[in-house]
């Protein structure tokens, strides 16, 4: 079985590749657009705080337990975004697709869906993951109601599952996409992008 490596992944709108320091500058002018890191119920970081998030992703991709990305808008050639495959499991061949965020002018423009698009398209594809696992703070309506238009289905609610950087105890929402639903998503994903309903 081929398990995950760093990998570019070229759309239409937008080109998903490997996170790199190079890329801190401008994810830090992309992030204060909107100070996304204001909204209490998820975790964006600051400007400040960017280069310390890279190397904490870049450590954890060290250590085998995420593939973290940067989001590049095709038309313009920079960064919008970032977006990583984690909680990686190669024994049971499952992974998360999370700790996202993008631009806010961004927002609703298709990068989004075709982000998942390529991301989901190579762990089914190419690494054949069994399931695909979405997460995100019982609170956050509009990463809910995103990642239910790509066609995932609500696993659950784990309660009091994490205690969040202001000590508030998060409900996490588990959602996912197994392989046997992923041709009719897929379909579904592509119909989004070539009829402009974009709504995350």
């Amino acid at each position: 079985m081929i398990w995950l490596n760093p990998i570019r992944l070229p759309g239409d709108l937008c080109i998903i590749e490997p996170l790199s320091l190079s890329h801190h500058d401008a994810l830090t002018e992309t992030v204060k657009e909107g100070e996304l890191w204001s909204l209490w119920y998820t975790t964006i970081p600051k400007p400040e705080a960017m280069q310390i998030e890279i190397k904490r992703r870049l450590e954890l991709q060290a250590k085998g337990l995420m593939l973290p990305f940067t989001i590049i808008e095709k038309s313009t050639q920079q960064p919008v975004g970032m977006t990583s495959y984690l909680n990686l499991d190669a024994v049971n061949c499952r992974l998360e697709i999370g700790a996202t965020w993008l631009q806010k002018s961004m927002q609703r423009t298709g990068i989004n869906t075709e982000t998942k698009l390529l991301l989901l398209t190579h762990v089914f594809e190419i690494i054949h993951c069994n399931a695909v696992e979405f997460r995100t703070n019982s609170f956050n309506q509009q990463s809910r109601k995103a990642i239910e238009r790509l066609g995932a289905k609500l696993d659950g609610i784990l309660r009091n599952h994490m205690v969040m950087a202001n000590g508030l105890l998060r409900d996490t929402c588990v959602y996912s996409i197994i392989a046997n639903e992923w041709p009719s998503i897929k379909t579904h994903l592509r119909w989004l992008l070539k009829n402009n309903h974009h709504k995350n």
